[in-house]
């Protein structure tokens, strides 16, 4: 099994430099940077976790700059998105800006995605919240295509353009893994549809617990004519509970990994080195 750790990078955490180093160093395999362009002070939507939103959420740093630090300072260490919302990003610059990762790092950039759940902060970017699934859907399709095609069209609902020339391509082929983001069945549905992968959500919503949903998944997966094996599941948001995470490795899940706070180096770095004592005893 693999592990990462996620951050809410902002101007009073450890920096991506200082932990993309630190996870290197201790095994890790993956560094997760979630995002939030902004957040509105008004609230149409709750927070799908069900408390208060945390500070953090105000302040993160966008993800692309954060893990394009870590790179520069690490040669093995993956880097994704955890998860990028591509409602409230334009589908042409973002491909530009995951092959562009993908090259600088050496192919070491991971896709993970999300529809969003804030309306608020949907809609002052254009986005019509209704339609947002949609919308995704269709700017992962025009993406593929970006990356693929030397001469990309795409024309759809909402993400339409005529042939064109963008470059440079992403390293690995025929494009960075795609990871889905979201609760059940929703997300896993869409992760089946045009997505690599699932990283599943437990929410104040559905509390169902992820291990009874992997298996179904899988079943969902192999009814639509994918292969379960093919899909990779990764679990984030874990606490370092080694019999816990024993279990999602029986489940086949590949990648688990914390939510860290943004504190500073003297509060990460022992939360990492109590991770390393899981990973020693899932992994052997």
């Amino acid at each position: 099994m693999q592990f990462g750790a996620s951050m809410f990078f902002t101007d009073y955490s450890i920096t991506p430099v200082a932990l993309g180093r630190a996870l290197e160093e201790r095994g890790f395999d993956i560094l997760w940077a979630p995002e939030h362009s902004h957040i509105p002070v008004s609230r149409k939507t709750p927070f799908v976790l069900g408390a208060e939103l945390p500070k953090r959420y105000y302040d993160v740093m966008d993800p692309f700059v954060t893990l394009t630090a870590a790179a520069a300072v690490t040669s093995t260490l993956k880097l994704g998105t955890g998860v990028c919302l591509i409602a409230q990003r334009d589908p042409i610059q973002t491909a530009k800006l995951v092959a562009s990762i993908d090259r600088v790092s050496g192919g070491r950039f991971v896709f993970g995605i999300g529809n969003g759940w804030n309306q608020d902060e949907m809609e002052n970017h254009g986005t019509v919240f209704e339609s947002r699934h949609k919308l995704a859907r269709e700017r992962v399709e025009a993406m593929k295509a970006i990356w693929t095609q030397d001469t990309a069209e795409y024309h759809g609902e909402f993400v339409d353009f005529g042939p064109m020339a963008a470059w440079p391509k992403p390293v690995q082929k025929p494009h960075p893994p795609i990871l889905i983001g979201g609760a059940f069945p929703y997300s896993a549905r869409r992760a089946i549809r045009y997505g690599d992968g699932w990283m599943p959500q437990a929410t104040a919503a559905n509390k169902t617990p992820l291990t009874e949903l992997i298996p179904r998944f899988r079943e969902m997966a192999a009814e639509a004519g994918r292969d379960p094996a093919a899909m990779q599941i990764v679990m984030g948001a874990q606490l370092p509970d080694a019999a816990l995470i024993g279990q999602y490795q029986a489940l086949g899940v590949d990648i688990v990994y914390p939510s860290l706070p943004s504190e500073g180096e003297d509060t990460i770095l022992p939360m990492l080195d109590q991770w390393v004592s899981v990973m020693r005893q899932v992994n052997g």
